[in-house]
């Protein structure tokens, strides 16, 4: 089980479980963590994620993490 994102999460980078950035961590509001997209991330990653619509910011649930390390977020590898 992944541990809840903490405040020094921030600014971590968010990548796939083959290190592809997704986006970085703008800002960590309770067990939630608000991540600001990379700008080559596609949609078909979006549509996984349920970041569909249009946002400078997306909602990022521990459920969907593998691993969260010192300088970054990794995701599992099943979305």
């Amino acid at each position: 089980m992944t541990r809840n994102f903490r405040a020094e999460d921030e600014g971590k980078r968010v990548v796939t479980a083959d290190g592809d950035e997704i986006g970085t961590v703008e800002q960590v509001v309770g067990a939630m963590a608000h991540v600001r997209p990379s700008g080559s991330l596609s949609q078909s990653v979006r549509r996984r994620l349920g970041w569909a619509e249009e946002s400078d910011t997306y909602e990022l649930r521990t459920s969907t993490v593998d691993v969260i390390t010192s300088d970054e977020i990794a995701l599992k590898r099943n979305l």
